[in-house]
């Protein structure tokens, strides 16, 4: 009997892998699957060498039907020919083969791991990374329409390397509303040539080493784009315009009065935001756009002043006026101490404005324009005040630049806002939003002129505060009770989705919600390291809720950019304004990407 009972328990504990090696042998022979095995002293290791000899597999398989480009020349040589094809397939092996299925054949310490697919799943993977390509072109579309030339420029070309990464790229074919068909393999470039074509770049004025740019899109101030710029010595990092405002900082001494520069397309190092993007750009050779050079002159400087003053009408605020002489002398007063401050940034000094600020005011300009990078006046400010509620007063039209030493940004282009309180005194310092954002807010003319108000002045608080590093405003906004959700790409597990995850293109977009204290902890981390954060936002979508009285809903798409990292995606707030003074946040949001069975979280999701 105890012979009996050894010999059930060794047969219990050796069952699972009699399955096991009984599947990976019916999967080596039906003929069905694609198969690669991997050995190593661990699971991990024995898993990636498994996933490359699949890879290799695959390339053989795909090989003989698989398109060449032009560009890509082999001379015919057939170790050429398949390096150029497991290059490519290369690039689905962590991004998008992820319904390859795993059989752990041996545990660690000696692991044994066999991959495989289905063969008539090949073709899946490659009409996905098509599709993704796509939905790209719409994105650069759509970003045109909106001056965003930088949003259009990265998805054109993040699309055109996902379709020349196809097995028949010169199949790849995207239908317009219209109906018209196009080769996306050669109407993608001609559209960046298109959108390089309608960028117009002009100085604005020149002192001492530093050149203010003033740079138009179809005609339009360019709501964002980025640059490189040859400097004397060597090429700038990347450079970020935003409503038309651009700068160079040339090398000391350069005395050149004509300055080559070029507009960024490739974005390798936001690439990371999509691992299948970043993949396939770092085996694939870069496609040089000509187009994207241009010479700046300065020999015709046209002077232009910049100010915000068209974001603006008489019915989206009051400008003041001056009815009486007091009232007359009071806007001097405003106007002096915002030239004042303007001043103090030029000289680099705060010495005699004290009196101009409150203290907490003061303390936000020191940290703003003297902490947080090199600040620079661009051009000749036209500052515009308008009035407030409560006898508040404030003041637009400050274009400053801020550079910075290291990271993957040199410079940004932010508006200045100055809020003055009912005393006189300058109260309060933010960067203002785009033009476009503004405009959304300000355009919703079924809403008070108050509301209005208190919600832009709340966003600019808001990507000021992460710009400051200001936990302790940021704690102050928030609700303790508050829903904050963040959405990160996460690798597929091998077992079935838990709840809070959803695939998404072969992926898994992970929901992780948070309390207030975990969300403010993390955020101080992510503070400390990092030399700036910087924050844009564009296409608002603003609603107002149907509770809670002043109750507002914003959708916004928001570009972050920190000394380390940048990404781009979507952020969800829902703002109680009941008291103007104190904006609570009651709900935070923010996903990568639109989410294919729910789209952007919105007002709907969180009654």
């Amino acid at each position: 009997m105890k012979q009996i009972i050894i010999l059930f328990i060794l047969w219990i504990v050796m069952f699972p892998t009699t399955i096991k090696a009984q599947s990976w042998e019916t999967i080596q022979h039906s003929g069905q699957y694609l198969w690669g095995m991997g050995y190593g002293s661990t699971v991990t290791e024995a898993d990636n060498n498994a996933l490359a000899d699949l890879i290799s597999k695959i390339a053989t398989h795909v090989q003989s039907d698989f398109q060449q480009e032009e560009s890509e020349t082999t001379n015919g040589n057939k170790t050429d020919q398949q390096s150029y094809v497991r290059n490519r397939v290369q690039t689905y092996s962590q991004a998008t083969l992820t319904n390859a299925e795993r059989l752990v054949l041996k545990n660690e310490p000696d692991a044994q791991v066999g991959r495989y697919i289905l063969k008539t799943e090949i073709r899946r993977l490659f009409e996905s990374r098509q599709k993704k390509a796509i939905d790209m072109v719409r994105s650069a579309l759509r970003a045109e329409e909106a001056g965003k030339a930088d949003d259009a420029l990265r998805n054109y070309y993040w699309a055109l390397a996902l379709v020349r990464s196809l097995q028949y790229p010169n199949e790849a074919i995207f239908k317009d509303d219209d109906g018209n068909s196009h080769l996306l393999m050669t109407w993608i470039p001609e559209q960046m040539n298109h959108v390089f074509d309608d960028l117009k770049v002009s100085v604005v004025q020149r002192k001492g080493d530093d050149v203010d740019l003033s740079i138009a899109y179809r005609g339009k101030r360019v709501s964002s784009v980025d640059y490189t710029y040859f400097d004397g010595r060597d090429w700038s990092a990347i450079n970020s315009a935003k409503d038309g405002a651009g700068v160079l900082e040339l090398a000391r001494g350069n005395q050149s009065t004509k300055y080559q520069l070029k507009f960024e397309y490739e974005y390798l190092s936001e690439a990371h935001i999509d691992k299948e993007v970043e993949a396939v750009l770092r085996v694939l050779s870069g496609r040089a756009m000509r187009k994207a050079y241009t010479t700046v002159d300065a020999a015709t400087v046209t002077g232009e002043a910049f100010t915000t003053q068209e974001s603006f009408t008489q019915t989206d605020a009051s400008i003041l006026k001056a009815p009486t002489s007091t009232a007359a002398m009071q806007a001097k007063d405003y106007d002096r101490a915002v030239n004042s401050a303007l001043n103090a940034i030029r000289n680099k000094s705060i010495t005699g404005v004290e009196q101009y600020f409150t203290a907490e005011g003061l303390d936000i300009f020191q940290r703003l324009v003297f902490q947080y990078g090199t600040a620079r006046i661009i051009g000749s400010p036209q500052i515009t005040f308008y009035s407030n509620d409560g006898g508040e007063v404030t003041a637009r039209g400050a274009k400053v630049a801020f550079s910075f030493k290291s990271g993957i940004r040199k410079s940004f282009v932010e508006d200045l806002v100055f809020t003055f309180n009912a005393t006189g005194k300058i109260d309060n310092v933010a960067f203002g939003l785009g033009k476009t954002a503004e405009d959304d807010i300000l355009n919703k003319g079924v809403w008070s002129e108050s509301a209005r108000k208190v919600l832009m002045a709340f966003l600019e608080n808001y990507k000021t505060a992460y710009a400051l590093k200001r936990l302790d405003y940021i704690n102050t906004i928030f609700d303790d009770d508050a829903v904050i959700i963040v959405a990160n790409v996460a690798k597929r597990a091998q077992s079935s989705l838990t709840d809070g995850q959803r695939y998404q293109d072969n992926k898994i977009i992970k929901y992780n919600r948070y309390s207030k204290d975990q969300y403010l902890k993390n955020l101080s981390r992510c503070f400390s390291a990092n030399e700036f954060i910087n924050i844009r936002f564009a296409n608002n979508d603003v609603v107002k809720l149907g509770k809670g009285g002043e109750t507002y809903g914003i959708q916004i798409s928001q570009d972050y950019y920190s000394s380390s990292y940048g990404d781009k995606g979507y952020l969800f707030l829902e703002v109680d304004v009941n008291d103007p003074k104190q904006p609570i946040i009651k709900v935070r949001t923010w996903q990568p990407e639109k989410d294919p069975n729910f789209g952007l979280y919105g007002p709907g999701d969180f009654k």
